[in-house]
């Protein structure tokens, strides 16, 4: 073991033991975030709805801050499914589940999947569990044409941020399309879930004008897809990232340089339940998001560890497409012609 390899471990091993007393769930702090995150979710859902006939732009507006309030929600959900935010099983479970038919997506199923993440994020054999599919640059080049065309089209901006988020948020969460053992048992919570979601849309249906309830549904849910699906591509695909085969593979490097820290103002971060804070979050999902940003203050000299983005620089990271092995690093399509052009790599 190197002499850089050995002051990260044991460097993230002296954080460990600090931010595990950061685990411990805050019953006040988890209250306010509910009734903060809820209530004006449910108010503001309430006045799109009897503006829409008035004011469609003013309507869209609210509806993008509506979609920031999910987001807050849904990352309540996402704390209940890493068996964190109370201490109550039960209560989490109760919690995560509400949180789960407001968000549109599937609790338990998803929970299991965002696990599996957790455990394999940066691991090349299990791109398609929970992660935006990636490809190599060996593994670009051995495709058809057909297939690059198809893939470039999958990692076109269009695709990956609007696309991409609706056909997540409105098909692919209804679907088990895991096809692991250990998901397969979770199949029926799935259906169950599709079930009672479908039958809340249906029920207000007929208490609504049902044509006016789903269109607010359905532009809050989409603005809530496209920003869920931003974040989750800033915390992943950046350019010094981590991606390794199994037989190479490391949590600690998986968990602080696979991870991005999206340094956001401060509203921001409280829209998103401080998840900006990836690496920490991905270190020790453990922890509630509501303690993640003193997680940050109690050990600052951690973050040089990881890759710190500001939002215009984050910008740059939707022209990453192929992981390039040698380098390690995410590339552009335009540097990939280069490589070719250099015979670096074959046509």
């Amino acid at each position: 073991m190197d002499i850089e390899k050995e002051e990260f471990i044991s460097k993230v091993k002296l954080a460990l033991k600090t931010l595990r007393t950061y685990q411990t769930p805050d019953h006040k702090k988890a209250i306010i975030q509910i009734l903060n995150s809820f209530l004006p979710f449910l108010g503001i859902w309430v006045l799109i709805y009897f503006l829409w006939d008035y004011s469609i732009a003013l309507s869209l507006i609210l509806a993008v801050l509506n979609a920031f309030f999910l987001v807050r929600i849904f990352i309540i959900q996402h704390d209940c499914g890493h068996q964190t935010f109370v201490s109550s099983d039960r209560w989490r479970k109760v919690i995560g589940y509400t949180c789960s038919l407001v968000s549109s997506v599937p609790y338990f199923y998803w929970a299991k999947s965002h696990h599996f993440h957790h455990m394999n994020n940066g691991m090349l054999e299990v791109r398609d569990i929970g992660d935006i599919d990636t490809l190599t640059v060996e593994e670009y080049s051995r495709l058809s044409r057909f297939k690059k065309i198809m893939y470039r089209i999958y990692r076109s901006p269009i695709v990956m941020f609007f696309f991409g988020p609706l056909y997540y948020i409105f098909i692919h969460n209804r679907l088990p399309l895991v096809n692991l053992k250990e998901f397969k048992k979770l199949n029926w919570t799935l259906y169950v879930n599709n079930l009672i979601y479908a039958g809340i849309i249906v029920g207000l249906c007929f208490v609504l004008d049902w044509k006016k309830f789903l269109m607010v549904h359905f532009v809050i849910l989409s603005l809530f897809a496209i920003i869920a699906i931003w974040f989750f591509y800033i915390q992943h695909q950046h350019e010094n990232g981590y991606k390794e085969w199994k037989n190479r593979w490391e949590f600690m490097y998986a968990a602080i340089k696979g991870s991005t820290y999206y340094k956001l103002p401060a509203i921001m971060n409280w829209f998103t339940g401080n998840i900006a804070i990836h690496h920490i979050h991905h270190l020790n999902p453990a922890i509630p998001n509501y303690h993640l940003k003193d997680c940050v203050k109690s050990i600052p000299w951690f973050n040089k560890y990881t890759t710190e983005l500001g939002f215009w620089e984050s910008l740059k990271l939707a022209s990453h497409k192929l992981w390039d092995e040698n380098q390690k690093r995410m590339i552009t399509f335009r540097e990939y012609r280069q490589m070719v052009k250099s015979g670096l790599v074959p046509s």
